[in-house]
């Protein structure tokens, strides 16, 4: 009989400290939960508009280019944009700005680099930077002298402009 009544205080001291951690993990939740909420709640305030980068001038890297497209290896859009820049590309001078790394880069190279030049690796990421480019992919129309006429992520934007 005594150790049936210990079973029964061992296991309900065992309930007992389970009840206590999980208030402890429920409490933690809410303040993860709140935490989220108000950094999603500050992303949405500021999302990116290419049409930040208008007016600024091509980087050294990219002279003479009218066209530029910033691609990234590991972005689905960017592969599948790819060939719709080849094709504009071929109309005019243009710089594809390929970033990341792996075997996909030769993917990419392999559509865009005969009928433009390219940049890859810490060259093309510092040229990004440089510019503020944050979403991929994202096309630039500019001018003879490097001053970007136009930017969005969609290529077809950039048919009309400039």
């Amino acid at each position: 009989m005594a150790f049936l009544v210990a079973a029964v205080v061992f296991l309900a001291l065992l309930c007992l400290f389970n009840l206590v951690l999980n208030l402890g993990v429920l409490r933690r939740l809410r303040e993860h939960t709140a935490e989220l909420e108000r950094l999603a709640g500050h992303a949405m305030l500021m999302p990116y508009d290419p049409g930040v980068l208008i007016g600024r001038t091509l980087p050294e890297a990219a002279a003479g280019a009218r066209l530029v497209g910033f691609f990234d290896v590991g972005c689905s859009t960017c592969h599948e944009r790819a060939p719709q820049f080849a094709e504009e590309a071929g109309k005019q001078p243009a710089l594809a700005v390929i970033t990341g790394d792996g075997a996909k880069v030769a993917d990419l190279v392999t559509v865009v680099g005969g009928v433009s030049s390219v940049i890859t690796g810490d060259e093309a990421g510092s040229l990004a930077h440089a510019l503020g480019v944050e979403a991929f992919p994202t096309f630039l129309r500019a001018d003879q002298e490097g001053r970007v006429l136009a930017a969005d992520t969609e290529l077809a934007a950039m048919a009309t402009a400039g």
